[in-house]
């Protein structure tokens, strides 16, 4: 079949990928010059298959006024806010508050990210990307006694789900991180022991090379504007050129991989995709003594900030954020990914020196991904990862591609259902 995945960030890239393998002639669109320019740019560079989770948690419902009164707390929002920012709180305290549905969407979510897992070293052992990719786990440290009691509940239910992972004493990751040196309080960690790392920016464009290598077609700088069909199918979709002239690209199936801007096309067709553009920012920069540095990936919980190796740099990434399409970067929010850094890793590099970025996470207001067929036939939705899209892009392109082809997908996908906000 002729296929439009339309967005190359890494998500629409994994699915032109797993389109491409079975056989169909695939065509991405994408408004950027270069895959994996938006969200995928600077994330976190973890992929934390063991530590995905919902964002309505009902745990951290009466955690988000003080985190948004606390200078360095994890959680912001723009004042005053937008009507779009409190419709998705409000959505999201409703999802939070529904009995049982935080541990069901977890559980599913989790099994979508082990199949990632599986298909992130499948794909690694057919291609030789270069993108400092690497599988030496994550830990999540426990700055307070009552942080490393809660780790405890989530030991159990990842040993449930046959997810590897460790309980740690300070000693025993002071022995897995060795630079982390620095007066940060720690009471131990929860180790995910087969979590992985990687710079998505760079996995998107070696990928997207590599998919062009195989006959796939990238068309960059086009606006993706509205799809044309009946009540049955879509066409073709209508995009605007760097030029400014309008066309037409028809196509069997479409994949919609847009993220934040996946709504706008697919809300005319009757279907509503809540997404908000969660704000998060980051720093990287290159190290000045790799000894000091993590040898893999640090969530300090003290902070809510991640630390990652990425060859011979840092990634440090934190907070979300509730402000629209905003794109500042104020330098209190840089300071704090700072601050975190230096109380866990002193002297490993020269902050100050630091690339930053922000970026905009699609994200659900109950938390899963939005995966499965759209409101017409032909019409397939991948899209609002959060903050996960790394962690789950492979997953979830492997099981678009399977639906695409009328099979049945390897995980249960109700929990990502496209429909379930109308429900």
């Amino acid at each position: 079949m002729r296929i439009v995945v339309v967005g190359g960030g890494v998500v629409g890239v994994t699915t032109a990928y797993e389109l491409n393998r079975r056989g169909h002639q695939v065509t991405v669109l994408e408004r950027h010059e270069v895959a994996g320019n938006e969200t995928s740019k600077g994330n976190a560079a973890q992929r934390s298959y063991g530590a995905v989770y919902p964002w309505a948690d009902p745990g951290m419902v009466f955690k988000a006024v003080p985190w948004l009164l606390k200078q360095d707390g994890p959680l912001k929002m723009r004042m005053p806010p937008s009507v779009e920012a409190i419709r998705f709180l409000f959505a999201t305290l409703r999802y939070a508050w529904s009995p049982g549905l935080f541990g069901l969407n977890r559980r599913a979510m989790l099994r979508l990210a082990m199949h990632s897992r599986e298909r992130f070293l499948a794909l690694e052992k057919e291609l030789d990307l270069a993108f400092d990719g690497d599988h030496r786990g994550l830990l999540h440290l426990a700055s307070t006694p009552e942080a490393l009691a809660g780790y405890r509940n989530v030991h159990t239910l990842l040993n449930e789900l046959g997810i590897p992972s460790r309980l740690l004493t300070p000693e025993q990751v002071r022995e897995a991180e060795p630079g982390m040196v620095g007066p940060g309080p720690l009471y131990g960690a929860l180790s995910y022991d087969n979590d992985g790392t990687g710079d998505c920016h760079l996995f998107s464009q070696a990928l997207a090379k590599a998919c062009e290598a195989k006959g796939v077609r990238f068309r960059y700088r086009v606006e993706a504007e509205n799809l044309v069909g009946d009540d049955h199918n879509v066409e073709a979709i209508a995009i605007t050129t760097a030029g400014g002239e309008r066309e037409l690209v028809h196509a069997d199936a479409f994949v919609i991989s847009a993220g934040c801007w996946s709504d706008h096309l697919i809300r005319p067709l009757g279907l509503a995709l809540p997404l908000y553009p969660v704000k998060g920012y980051s720093i990287t920069v290159p190290l000045s003594d790799p000894d000091r540095a993590p040898v893999s990936t640090v969530h300090d919980d003290n902070y809510k900030v991640v630390s990652t190796r990425l060859g011979n740099r840092l990634r440090a990434t934190g907070f979300v954020e509730l402000a629209d399409f905003n794109r500042d970067i104020p330098e209190a929010r840089l300071a704090t990914i700072r601050k975190s850094v230096t109380s866990r890793f002193p002297g490993c590099a020269e902050l100050e020196a630091a690339e930053t970025w922000t970026g905009f996470r699609p994200m659900t207001p109950d938390g899963p991904a939005i995966i499965g067929r759209g409101p017409r036939d032909n019409l397939f939705l991948n899209t609002g990862h959060g903050t996960f899209g790394w962690t789950l892009s492979a997953g979830s392109a492997d099981v678009i591609a399977q639906l695409v082809d009328g099979e049945p997908p390897a995980v249960c996908l109700d929990a990502f259902r496209p429909g379930r906000f109308s429900e």
